[in-house]
């Protein structure tokens, strides 16, 4: 239990897919103000959903059947056919949050398919994927809180011509990553 509870945090904050590895850093730079915590709830659920189902697909019936070389014609398509479905569940149990144009911004998440082969190049058990899925779910919902929270701040600041728009947002996000840096001590291994 405790080897999970490490590979959750581990997964948010150590070697966080947009951090860490950069893996979905095009939903991270699109998103709008309103639209952040629905991308993040969505992302982190299908991260969830397609880094389990996409284990239980390679390790039950990619591996038996010694197929294991089309493991990516088989992650690419399972994630991008539960978007929809999970875009409709989403919006129909939190009517709060907009749900709508987040589509492409899942669709062109890299991070998703990053997660599904991570899971099938190490075999350490099911629920270690699924507290790797989860955590890496988090963990990118937390880097686009933090993200949307410092795009905001610069925008409200006088931030020179040259560095307004994509340069502070690609300065802003190293920065953030240069603060997970402190997380990397946190557990040992």
């Amino acid at each position: 239990m405790t080897e999970l509870l490490l590979t959750l945090i581990s997964a948010a904050l150590i070697n966080n897919l947009v951090l860490q590895w950069p893996l979905g850093v095009d939903p991270l730079l699109a998103t709008e103000r309103r639209q952040v915590h629905a991308l993040g709830m969505a992302t982190a659920s299908l991260m969830l959903i397609v880094g389990v189902a996409g284990y239980l697909a390679y390790f039950w019936l990619l591996v038996p059947l010694e197929l294991t070389a089309l493991r990516l014609f088989v992650f690419l398509p399972l994630s991008v056919l539960l978007i929809a479905p999970l875009l409709k569940l989403l919006s129909r149990l939190l009517p709060k949050f907009s749900f709508d144009g987040l589509w492409p911004l899942l669709l062109g998440n890299a991070g998703v398919l990053g997660l599904t082969l991570f899971n099938a190049e190490d075999d350490k058990g099911f629920f270690h994927a699924t507290a790797l899925s989860l955590g890496a779910g988090l963990g990118f919902w937390l880097v686009l809180s933090l993200f949307s929270d410092l795009r905001q701040r610069t925008f409200n600041n006088d931030v020179p011509l040259p560095f307004r728009g994509l340069p502070i947002d690609l300065i802003s996000a190293g920065l953030i990553a240069v603060a997970f840096l402190g997380f990397s001590g946190l557990i040992k291994t």
